[in-house]
């Protein structure tokens, strides 16, 4: 449950004083996102439906169409939150740097890098993370149009969307220690089932109307607290093991 509590912790610290004004831009960029997804999904769901359900199973549409439902509702809205993200990560990157130094007492490690270099260099991290995603989303968005194993693919997305979450949010406070892409990946592996429950819940939350609008502070706010209290120590306790 540690992933899942990490999340609801979120909740309280991202209107914490000194923290409030800097998920404002995080709020607004991802409020306007899901506002667009939630309308998209709702007015072109239907349409999507009946060309994914073949004629000769439509005796069973009481039980696969609620499936199929919320697989596209998960697939469109974790694709809105990867927008949301690469357009918002520079602001996450700050988030993440201002609540750490609350909860630690110390700023990550000052970098000198000039601010528009910065910016490059997130949003080319940003890219290396869509193209990871998209050569594995690929293969599941196919099991969508495969009749009978489509019933598969609603379950086996949200799994694959809970791994991606994880990922996705915690390069806010990883990338704020210079963490690189890979690493965070090896981190989140050395503790499979908190980073399962950390993305699974993120996952839910978008899901749930309202909720979605505040799914990208309260997912940085959670992850910078997971980094906080077992990222670092994973991350020193591979080091150690490495000079050893």
């Amino acid at each position: 449950m540690n992933g899942f509590a990490y999340v609801l912790k979120g909740f309280g610290l991202m209107w914490r004083p000194g923290i409030r004004r800097f998920t404002l831009i995080p709020l607004a960029i991802n409020s306007l996102l899901f506002a667009a997804g939630t309308w998209a999904a709702l007015h072109y769901a239907h349409q999507w439906l009946d060309h994914l359900l073949p004629g000769w199973l439509t005796f069973l549409n009481w039980l696969i169409l609620p499936i199929l439902f919320i697989g596209l509702m998960i697939v469109a809205f974790f694709t809105f939150t990867l927008v949301a993200n690469f357009i918002a990560a520079p602001f996450n990157a700050l988030l993440a740097q201002k609540l750490e130094t609350q909860l630690t007492g110390r700023a990550p490690p000052e970098d000198t890098t000039p601010l528009w270099v910065m910016v490059v260099k997130t949003l080319a991290a940003e890219t290396r993370k869509l193209l990871y995603f998209a050569l594995r989303a690929i293969p599941l968005l196919i099991l969508f149009l495969i009749p009978v194993l489509n019933l598969a693919a609603p379950f086996l997305w949200f799994a694959f969307s809970a791994w991606m979450m994880s990922l996705q949010y915690l390069d806010a406070p990883a990338g704020n220690h210079q963490v690189e892409f890979g690493e965070q990946r090896r981190l989140l592996r050395a503790m499979p089932v908190t980073s399962f429950g950390f993305g699974a819940a993120m996952t839910g939350m978008t899901l749930v109307p309202v909720l979605n609008f505040l799914a990208l502070p309260v997912g940085v706010c959670a992850a910078t607290l997971m980094w906080v209290e077992q990222g670092n120590a994973a991350l020193t306790t591979r080091a150690i093991k490495t000079e050893q």
